[in-house]
């Protein structure tokens, strides 16, 4: 997993890049199975390969979305 936040100094998320990798599940893309990442000033996600603009709510709601696709991915494992 990569977990990669840049804060300014007044704490406000300026840049970040969250990532589940594991190149036994998706070996393109470095082994990047989902993420959320703001690189280039546009806000996507990537899944599986492919990468899709999405709307930013904050870096709280990114970080939701990457832990609720963390626990899905686990529930599927785990089946």
């Amino acid at each position: 997993m990569r977990y990669e936040v840049w804060e300014d100094k007044h704490g406000k998320v300026t840049r970040y890049n969250l990532a589940y990798i594991n190149p036994l599940i998706y070996p393109k893309d470095n082994g990047r199975v989902f993420g959320y990442d703001n690189a280039h000033g546009v806000h996507h996600r990537h899944y599986m390969g492919k990468a899709e603009e999405i709307i930013y709510r904050g870096f709280g709601d990114i970080r939701a979305r990457f832990n609720r696709g963390l626990a899905s991915l686990s529930k599927g494992i785990q089946s």
